[in-house]
């Protein structure tokens, strides 16, 4: 499978506001503080203007198999460097999961970080999925 990196553009806004909603209905059974639909996480449009951020999409056969941004973010007032970069958004269509396209995504995400010198890079790891992954369940994880 020969997929496709590429920065997304205004176009591919519908296809991502899908991918969103994919990714708040994974995480709305273990937050119940997701308020009821319609709901947004992201400013997508906002993100794929910006001049500080990076949305790259992976497309395969001119269909969008995923995503994921890099923003520059300002960093806590007690911690250096002043700014690092974000990465989040990261959602991988499920019939192409396990074929190494969120990683070819973050490679993509990194190289765009190191352009600015970001020395630091943070994301958020929904904390079901991390127990998941260090244990065989979450109650177990905790």
């Amino acid at each position: 499978m020969t997929f496709l990196i590429r920065e997304a553009t205004l176009a591919d806004l519908p296809v991502l506001r899908e991918f969103e909603q994919g990714i708040i209905a994974y995480e709305r059974p273990f937050d119940p503080k997701i308020k009821p639909d319609p709901v947004s996480y992201y400013d997508l449009a906002g993100h794929i203007e910006r001049e500080d951020a990076y949305v790259a999409v992976a497309e395969l056969n001119n269909e969008l198999i995923g995503s994921g941004f890099a923003r520059k973010q300002r960093s806590r007032h007690y911690t250096s460097p002043e700014y690092h970069a974000y990465i989040g958004f990261l959602y991988t269509r499920p019939q192409h999961r396990g074929k190494g396209v969120n990683q070819k995504i973050l490679d993509a995400l990194f190289d765009w970080a190191a352009q600015p010198f970001f020395t630091l890079v943070t994301t958020f790891v929904f904390a079901p999925y991390f127990a998941s992954a260090v244990a065989p369940n979450p109650t177990i994880g905790q």
